[in-house]
């Protein structure tokens, strides 16, 4: 078992006190741009070929261009042909050229292209080039600056709007931060409402809030020092929020539950402090223990978006921990009986609680066991059924913020129907043998593989060296290229970005049609990849790879479905094994692995309820059926969600086997254990649901289906799981849940498998 140093903490509690507010002090500058560190696209996969083609494409070619972006217009009346129109246009263009990271800027009329420009003459946008040492961060605010200040001379009756990788990054980003911040705004009454009615005192629910928040604030400001040493997603700014709100809270409201018990037998607040951490706070240890394995087992998958979740969950959850056996102990012996405080608003308070029905409720579910079992069972395998028709793959809609400027820009180039302008597959095509791609027979090659490309319905537009402008026959090509050197001196752009330097390799840029979905996108990956690059005229000796947004999302799919296997093993063999070793019982830790499997399940099947056929999601701001589940939402929902149910498991188990270890009744034992802990369990529960759910109504689609997965596993296990189907099996197992750590001897005596005799005394003589 764990002991820790009870009286030591007690002796030095005000030093213990100031010395984490000091630290909170000291972190909490840190945390206030973490923002601004965290990467939203994540980094690419080793060993992919969307990596491998993106490798080639910054070593191999010359082009300048690290980003694109665009400006899309609108105008609900005026046409390109008016005078104002065009010269608003021309403005911005002007404006935007200025700026020292825009290499070159490119509307209708400098490009004579008239696919920048909509049929009816509302629409049309302005192509950026950003040079490679452009910031996302630092420059968005400077383009839309430049486009806001043409936009005031001009009068505000065009739609405006910067959109394209860069400002989707700062938008989410900014949207992410803002969110949190919104979110904790809420949250802080809602949750001193329920702490109130919990624990009918007013100090006594400012305790754990006062944990949770500090948890945050210091985990924070070390995700924010960690950022600056290895890359960290932006989804770690909402679960870090998320979970150091939950957990924080939920091993306080244990922790301070436990302490106002010892108050009732050890007047002594000193004594009453030392008991809790001798009792309550190796719970709260073994509690977090389990968490942190799936955090653990996060960080194993080689990927930025579960190792940066992994590491950013150990800090909050430890953190957590910390502070529930140290700061807030001597917090509470300071207190003593002052954490009922006021005493005049815990009178009143006091007949708002609830929960005298659960020893009822507990002897009730002793007397019908098996009736508890199946009705919780049953209701769990029917919420876990649709899960059977998970689909894991981009959501159709709603993936992209469609309430800021860059979702907005989006929407009006899709108008216009070059919504996949910005975000191309790029088809790389490398000659193994060093010949070079601009030879006659290449050039007719290249042609047949860019037809075939264009042949798929999905692909609205070809471009590269042999589709440089529709409709120009191959031999012009073909006499184009004769002069090489001419060719390259006449179009350096046209050179610099679709062939490499040294002329063994070529690019394609494809153009998916505005129809195509998000995850309709990756079957065009799919399908471009099963082309036989080889049985092409003269291509036998060429490699064709596939790199940009939708390849990578294809292979980083690919890659965390390959590894999922694996993180469930780790994580239900290290848990199944940790409880094994903390209750000495073979049942206890298979019950648990089970159950929770079943509160997981549960969770992805309302997960595909609600989101992937659209059942309800309007509640959420959907505005239909994804169609499809972010594979990361699963991962992680599964990792976090294990490890927080089994809280709720060791909370019961551990009051259970105190009262066995003293009474060695079974059925007794888990009566009293699910008296005293059903409270709190559910006040946790409520607390965790409100948490989660709240974050199930962000901005951002991923943290969303990561959130509702979270609120509705929480809320499953604490009710049909915790309270029902586990005391249930456990009257059914009887003392074969404890065994082999107790066995029954000759006589009627227990003895614990660490050798200690647990025996009636002696009658007297």
């Amino acid at each position: 078992m764990i002991h820790l140093p009870a009286r030591t903490i007690v002796r030095w509690r005000w030093p213990i006190v100031v010395a984490w507010v000091a630290l909170t002090a000291a972190l909490a500058p840190l945390g206030g741009r973490l923002h601004e560190r965290l990467h939203v696209g994540g980094e690419n996969l080793s060993h992919s070929e969307s990596t491998e083609a993106e490798d080639l494409i910054r070593n191999r070619f010359d082009s300048p261009y690290a980003a694109f972006a665009a400006v899309a217009i609108r105008h609900p009346t005026l046409t390109l042909r008016s005078h104002r129109y065009s010269a608003y246009v021309d403005s911005i263009t002007a404006a935007l050229q200025r700026l020292p990271f825009v290499l070159q800027t490119l509307n209708w009329r400098n490009a004579e292209d008239e696919a920048f420009k909509s049929r009816d003459g509302r629409i049309t946008f302005v192509l950026i080039g950003l040079s490679a040492d452009s910031s996302a961060t630092a420059d968005t605010p400077l383009l839309r600056a430049a486009v806001a200040d043409v936009q005031r001379r001009f009068g505000s009756d065009f739609d405006t709007y910067l959109t394209g990788d860069p400002a989707f990054d700062y938008d989410i980003r900014t949207i992410a931060a803002d969110d949190s911040r919104l979110m904790e705004q809420r949250l802080i009454p809602l949750t001193v409402l329920l702490l109130l009615v919990a624990f009918s005192a007013l100090v006594a629910a400012l305790a754990p809030i006062a944990v949770g928040f500090i948890a945050i604030t210091i985990s924070l400001g070390l995700v924010s020092i960690a950022a600056t040493i290895v890359p960290m997603s932006i989804f770690v700014l909402n679960l870090t929020t998320m979970i150091g709100l939950g957990v924080g809270i939920d091993y306080s409201l244990l922790v301070v539950t436990r302490f106002r018990e010892e108050l009732d037998y050890t007047p002594n607040r000193l004594d009453a402090a030392a008991e809790t951490i001798r009792t309550a706070s190796r719970t709260v240890i073994t509690s977090g223990g389990t968490v942190m394995i799936g955090f653990v087992a996060l960080m194993i998958v080689p990927l930025q978006e579960t190792r940066s979740i992994g590491l950013a969950g150990l800090f909050v959850v430890a953190t957590s921990i910390a502070l529930s056996v140290t700061f807030l102990p001597a917090i509470l012996a300071i207190l003593g009986r002052h954490v009922d405080q006021p005493e005049g608003l815990s009178r009143r308070l006091r007949r708002l609680r609830f929960g005298h029905g659960w020893n009822r409720y507990a002897r009730a579910i002793a007397r019908h066991p098996w009736r508890a079992v199946a009705i919780s069972g049953a209701l769990i395998l029917a919420l876990a059924l649709p899960a059977l028709w998970l689909r894991i793959g981009l959501p159709v809609v709603n993936w992209f913020p469609t309430d800021t400027d860059s979702g907005r820009g989006l929407a009006v180039l899709q108008d216009m129907g070059h919504g996949g302008t910005l975000r191309p597959l790029k088809v790389v095509l490398q000659m193994t043998d060093g010949s070079p791609v601009l030879d006659v027979d290449r050039l007719r090659g290249l042609r047949a593989l860019a037809d075939s490309m264009r042949a798929n319905p999905r692909v609205a537009q070809v471009r590269g060296i042999v589709d440089l402008r529709p409709g120009i026959p191959l031999w012009e090509y073909v006499e184009l290229y004769g002069d090489t050197a001419r060719a390259r001196q006449r179009m350096p752009d046209v050179f610099r970005t679709f062939v490499s330097h040294d002329g063994t390799a070529t690019m394609f840029d494809v153009v998916l049609r505005d129809s195509v979905s998000l995850d309709g996108s990756l079957d065009a990956v799919r399908e471009v990849r099963r082309i036989a690059v080889h049985g092409l005229p003269m291509l036998a000796h060429a490699r064709m790879l596939i790199g940009g947004f939708s390849a990578s999302n294809l292979d980083f799919r690919n890659k965390v479905l390959g590894l999922f296997p694996l993180l469930v093993v780790l994580v239900l063999g290290v848990t199944g094994l940790m409880l094994a070793g903390v209750f000495r019982s073979v049942l206890v830790p298979i019950k648990a692995v089970v159950m929770n499997t079943l509160s997981v399940s549960a969770a992805f099947g309302l997960t595909v309820v609600v989101f992937q056929w659209g059942i309800g999601g309007s509640l959420f701001g959907l505005v239909g059926p994804t169609q499809a589940i972010f594979v990361i939402s699963p991962v992680l929902v599964f990792a976090i969600v294990f490890g927080l149910s089994m809280d709720y498991e060791v909370f019961l188990l551990s009051r259970v086997k105190e009262e066995f270890d003293e009474t060695h009744d079974n059925d007794e034992a888990t009566v009293n254990g699910l008296t005293a802990t059903a409270g709190t369990i559910t006040n946790a529960a409520l607390i965790m649901i409100l948490v989660f759910g709240a974050f199930a109504f962000a901005r951002v689609m991923a943290v969303q289906m990561i959130s509702f997965g979270l609120a509705v596993a929480v809320l499953l296990d604490a009710t049909l799981i915790r309270v029902a189907m586990v005391p249930g099996v456990m009257h059914l197992a009887g003392r074969l849940n404890w065994w082999p750590g107790y066995r029954r001897k000759r006589g009627g005596d227990y003895r614990r498998g660490s050798g200690e005799i647990s025996s009636p005394p002696a009658p007297s003589p």
